[in-house]
């Protein structure tokens, strides 16, 4: 199962570094304290939605955006979870590349 305190934690780490944010700046922005920035980035700490939507909202950044495709529940698959994970997190035109890359790995080894 995926853990989505992780997951959402590392989102507000790409989005505060692509801002050019400290965590101190992004606490300062959201009203909250940068210990506690820390912790969400981390995945130490459960947030809740309103200090998530603060943080979204500090960092100019859809509330949706920050929860986008994450998958709960049981998995029989974790590799494929893992996989769309990662993949998910990358800039569109990366993930694009990166199926494509998949496909003809996948046509060249049932050719």
């Amino acid at each position: 199962m995926l853990d989505i305190a992780i997951i959402v934690g590392e989102r507000v780490r790409h989005y505060r570094n692509k801002a050019g944010f400290s965590q101190d700046e992004l606490a300062q922005k959201a009203g909250l304290h940068y210990t506690y920035i820390g912790q969400i980035e981390r995945g130490e700490k459960n947030a809740t939605l309103e200090s998530i939507a603060k943080i979204a909202y500090a960092l100019q950044v859809p509330l949706e955006v920050l929860f986008e495709n994450i998958v709960t529940g049981n998995t029989d698959n974790p590799f494929a979870s893992e996989a769309y994970s990662l993949i998910s997190s990358l800039p569109l035109t990366e993930q694009k590349m990166l199926l494509d890359l998949i496909k003809q790995i996948i046509a060249y080894k049932n050719s």
